[in-house]
């Protein structure tokens, strides 16, 4: 098929022809790819009637092509292109089948449209290892042919270097000014890659927080008894204390007032979730709260006034073996009655709550001690 918009001389199948040694394929290949797909400014494809990408059809053979004389096709193909394209390297300089095709192409009358791309090596160096130029180039009529070389450091990058010589070809190719165009493609790439560093960002940021949601912490949680000191009675400890998490459940034992509850490697995304607590600690009110997860947490636990608060003992008389009824008695002295079946009943408050109580039987001089907690099977026995 015809491409319309780059005849000038003549109608021509492809706009160039890459000719390139077997030991270039992947250059050839990316040349291949970077003319065909580069869109030039509408402005200038208006002035002179081209296509968003003039450059297309380039011709590249995917195949390493044998020794022997250019075949009909081949020779085809080349008549068929505007531009010839040679990739120069020391491999290309020793190729005899990429002198052929300059040979040929030179043969057709367009020793002008002959383009140099230096990958490798220095042009005119006379040193077989270093040599870049095929002997056929230095045949040409024109003295001093100068090619565009990937290698020359113009650029604050060597990507950048890179995407100066391909503007450089392009230019070349379509015999436009090289200026206007390079400041494009400068910022048509910074605006690349400006995006890709924005979204390098958000990939980086979003694998960042995945991260830190699911770090481990470790949750401290302190007890702090809030229903007054009595110096009587035994301080917090041993106080199990459970957290509910999504899919586990945590659990950790406070020894002492001055100690904490600490949860391990707890993934940092439950912070500031709420949160199931129970804590449950002898002598004082089970817990069962909801509290918002943080590092560092702190909660109020309740004594249970009853465990020592409420006094339950019957009074016994051994010599008749009947119960003490109404009989007056002094409970840490507390006065309180027994009562018709010579049970005793007292709450003593918090603030003065003991281990035990001193038990005194008004109108005797005997005295006992009850131990704490008590209860119906509690028996003081009077004589």
């Amino acid at each position: 098929m015809t491409n319309v918009s780059i005849m000038e001389n003549g109608n021509y199948r492809y706009y160039a022809f890459i000719s390139y040694s077997s030991c270039d394929y992947n250059w050839g290949l990316r040349l291949q790819k970077k003319l065909e797909h580069y869109k030039m400014p509408s402005t200038l494809c208006s002035e002179h009637g081209w296509e968003r990408r003039p450059l297309n059809p380039i011709f590249f053979a995917p195949t390493e092509i044998q020794p022997g004389d250019l075949d009909k096709e081949l020779k085809e193909r080349l008549k068929d292109s505007k531009h010839l394209i040679v990739i120069c390297s020391p491999s290309s300089a020793k190729s005899e089948w990429v002198a052929k095709e300059i040979r040929y192409f030179s043969s057709l009358g367009r020793d002008d449209r002959i383009h140099l791309f230096i990958i490798d090596g220095t042009p005119y160096s006379n040193d077989p290892e270093t040599e870049c130029y095929n002997g056929a180039i230095k045949e040409l009529p024109i003295p001093n042919i100068l090619g565009v070389n990937v290698n020359d450091r113009t650029q604050c990058w060597r990507w950048l270097d890179r995407e100066h010589a391909y503007i450089q070809l392009i230019t070349k190719l379509l015999g436009i000014g090289f200026d206007e165009i390079w400041k494009r493609h400068k910022r048509i790439l910074a605006e690349q890659l400006s995006v890709l560093l924005a979204m390098s960002l958000t990939v980086l940021m979003t694998i960042f927080y995945a991260w830190y949601a699911n770090k481990p912490v470790d949750i401290e949680l302190e007890l702090q008894e809030v229903s007054g000191k009595n110096s009587h009675l035994s301080s917090l400890r041993n106080a199990l204390v459970t957290v509910e998490l999504e899919n586990e459940t945590k659990s950790d034992t406070v020894f002492s007032e001055e100690s904490h509850a600490v949860f391990a490697n707890v993934p940092r995304k439950y912070i500031g979730d709420d949160v199931k607590v129970r804590i449950v600690c002898k002598d004082f009110v089970t817990l069962d709260t909801v509290l918002m997860l943080s590092s560092r947490m702190s909660v109020g636990i309740q004594r249970d006034p009853s465990v020592y608060g409420n006094v339950n003992f019957r009074l016994w008389n051994t010599v008749t073996e009947e119960p003490c009824c109404n009989i007056g008695v002094l409970v840490d002295g507390i006065p309180v009655k027994s009562d018709s079946i010579g049970v005793v009943s007292l709450f003593i408050p918090l603030e003065r709550q003991k281990p035990c109580y001193g038990i005194k039987i008004a109108n005797a001089t005997q005295s006992d001690t009850l131990y704490m907690p008590c209860g119906d099977d509690d028996v003081i026995l009077i004589e």
